[in-house]
């Protein structure tokens, strides 16, 4: 069901809230490039997945704000889609890339390598993949504003908690997968490991390929 096709009264903000949660989780915990980042950099960090949410709520919660403003009619248009998904698309080609350069090292091993995952380089990459995502802001322009709009009309402290609920369950998830990468990684054998980067490559890759693609057809045709 559409958020739009909901309607809360005055005295429903906690039902508007735990609704809110639960069409969030469908962006959230989607498969997509981010996730895919946070399983690479987790092997190396348990607290990869954190900063890559600080990363992404420093594009996300200023977006928030800035599409309730009318900033949306922008980002929709075909010259934004386009940069967009060329900038992010090569972004993610070049972690994939980076991803297999680590697991063609010989001595490549992710119990060896803990700590070399930088915390800087882990928000940027959280940040770079955010705002070069255009599923991520067609989720916002589509839902996820009605969302914020909602929000809005119980008052700005209402907004201000969806904000931090949102923001929140990404950093939550985020944490729990490159936890789960950084212990499950002391379970696997180096060959295996590299199993584990390359697969991680090969989805930074594959998404890569379907922004700039996406992106190239946009240019082409005109199509969205």
């Amino acid at each position: 069901m559409s958020p739009v096709e909901v309607s809360f009264s005055g005295t429903d903000v906690w039902m508007f809230l735990l609704y809110a949660a639960g069409f969030s989780l469908t962006g959230v915990m989607a498969p997509g490039s981010i996730t895919a980042a946070t399983i690479a950099l987790g092997g190396r960090s348990r607290w990869a997945g954190a900063w890559i949410a600080a990363g992404h709520g420093l594009f996300e919660i200023p977006l928030i704000f800035l599409l309730l403003f009318g900033i949306g009619v922008y980002v929709q248009t075909n010259l934004a889609k386009i940069i967009i998904g060329l900038v992010g698309g090569l972004f993610l080609v070049w972690l994939g890339v980076q991803m297999f350069h680590d697991m063609a090292r010989s001595s490549f091993d992710l119990k060896n390598s803990r700590g070399q995952s930088n915390t800087a380089g882990a928000m940027m990459t959280g940040f770079v993949l955010t705002a070069t995502n255009p599923y991520f802001l067609l989720w916002w322009a589509v839902g996820g504003l009605v969302l914020a709009q909602d929000a809005l009309k119980f008052g700005v402290w209402t907004l201000l908690l969806f904000v931090a609920l949102h923001w929140s369950l990404d950093l939550i998830w985020l944490t729990i997968l490159s936890m789960a990468t950084f212990y499950g990684a002391s379970l696997l054998n180096v060959r295996n490991q590299r199993l584990l980067m390359g697969f991680c490559g090969a989805a930074l890759l594959f998404f890569g390929g379907m922004f700039i693609a996406r992106a190239v057809l946009l240019a082409r045709t005109g199509l969205v």
